[in-house]
């Protein structure tokens, strides 16, 4: 392990413990060594026979946190939970996080919670596409609760600028958190449903004008007007498989897909964070990589379940 890999350990650490959430870094050390090694091996695995699996389950564990904490509910089977709230029903990777489970619970069953496996599912997910590992503090329980109402207040994607800050704030994110954690976009892609709004009647009958002339051409031959509004687009042009920091400088260049990604370059409050992201000169760079494994973690730490709290689901999709 490198100097550098080891100082970032412990800044982690250091912080989730200031935290107070009650997870910690090795928390199976001892009482299942093997779990964060079968959790990585899963996706893995999953990941060289589909590689949407990667953005998957990075969206999964956003979206669980933000309903009800970092608690698996969102894994939750049933008529009205979260899994069929309308921004989770094309969520992937589920099968990803029941294979883990399952070959967990052979070496040490009852021990491990789902919420831990989904929180190291996103960590290996960055792995395999080339992004930066950080140490994930482990330690949650399982929630007992899962209601497709209590999705409402995921962030969207026509969410204003002001808007997102108030659903991160709301969960003890930052605005640097806020555009770190979207840079997660930099991997994965969206239906034409969700933003070819912005390429026909935006405004005045036209384009969105945030979006750069030469890429409204492009867009609009990917998903013409009544087209297939399921055809999917990459979120990070040119770079949708690779976790890098290509994501930002589309936003710079007009390239963002989604309305309120497009925003974070518009609105000075985040521009910023943008523009350090890519080492504009003259400010205070940020080294992407770097930043966003210490915004997962402050995200994987929101309202969690510790000790009595919640249980330890024997299978990811049910409560025991």
């Amino acid at each position: 392990m490198s100097i550098v890999l080891v100082v970032f350990v412990l800044l982690v650490t250091s912080a989730t413990m200031a935290l107070g959430q009650g997870t910690r870094v090795g928390f199976y050390s001892t009482t299942c060594p093997r779990a964060e090694s079968i959790v990585a091996s899963a996706v893995k695995s999953a990941f060289q026979s589909n590689p949407a699996i990667a953005p998957g389950l990075l969206r999964m564990h956003f979206h669980d946190c933000f309903v009800n904490g970092c608690d698996a509910s969102i894994l939750i089977d049933g008529t009205n939970t979260e899994k069929t709230a309308g921004p989770n029903r094309l969520l992937r990777g589920y099968e990803v996080i029941d294979d883990a489970k399952k070959q967990i619970e052979v070496v040490c069953p009852g021990v491990v919670s789902c919420a831990d496996i989904v929180a190291l599912a996103a960590r290996d997910s960055v792995v395999v596409t080339g992004g930066a590992s950080w140490a994930v503090p482990t330690g949650r329980r399982d929630g007992r609760v899962s209601l497709a109402s209590d999705a409402s207040n995921l962030p969207g994607f026509t969410d204003s600028v002001d808007v997102q800050k108030q659903k991160f704030s709301a969960k003890g994110l930052s605005t640097q958190d806020l555009v770190t954690l979207v840079g997660g976009h930099t991997i994965g892609t969206s239906a034409c449903q969700f933003f070819s709004y912005r390429l026909y009647n935006f405004s005045n009958g036209g384009a969105d004008p945030s979006i750069s002339s030469s890429f409204v051409s492009q867009l609009q031959t990917l998903c013409p007007q009544g087209g297939d509004g399921s055809k999917r687009i990459g979120l990070d042009n040119g770079s949708d498989q690779k976790f890098d920091n290509s994501f930002f400088a589309n936003l710079r260049d007009g390239k963002g897909i989604l309305e309120s990604d497009q925003k974070l370059w518009t609105d000075a409050s985040t521009k910023t964070f943008v523009q350090r992201f890519l080492g504009i000169r003259g400010l205070l760079g940020l080294t992407f990589n770097i930043e966003f494994g210490k915004s997962m973690v402050k995200m994987s730490n929101i309202e969690v379940k510790t000790g009595t709290s919640g249980e330890i689901r024997k299978v990811c999709s049910a409560i025991n």
